[in-house]
């Protein structure tokens, strides 16, 4: 095991003294853990960053895929913009059938 000496602001050194205090452990314990928990939260941002890299592209060649203006303009669920006649603005989305409601309303409804 290795000591080390680190650098703490008054209020650091006073939430410290109190979460030990009140814990019932040394303060060294308490640091050990926070140390700890950096550490994990750290290999799980580097393991998250690594696989969404290596995901990265992984849709990019396929041909059966529509594009994503497609995909949007074949949703209900957001309005569209008539490109063609752009004096028509924007249409309203579907709205839900009647299967599709919230907390037994209607969307729209409260």
């Amino acid at each position: 095991m290795l000591t080390t000496q680190v650098t703490l602001t008054d209020q650091q050194t006073q939430v410290l003294r109190s979460i030990a205090q009140r814990t019932g452990r040394t303060e060294a314990d308490v640091i050990a853990e926070a140390v700890d928990q950096f550490i994990a939260q750290q290999i799980s941002a580097e393991d998250r960053q690594a696989a969404q890299q290596q995901a990265k592209g992984a849709w990019q060649d396929r041909a059966d895929l529509p594009d994503l203006k497609s995909l949007r303009e074949a949703s209900s669920r957001y309005p569209t913009f008539n490109e063609t006649q752009p004096e028509a603005g924007w249409a309203e989305a579907a709205p839900l059938p009647l299967y599709a409601t919230t907390r037994g309303h209607e969307r729209g409804s409260c």
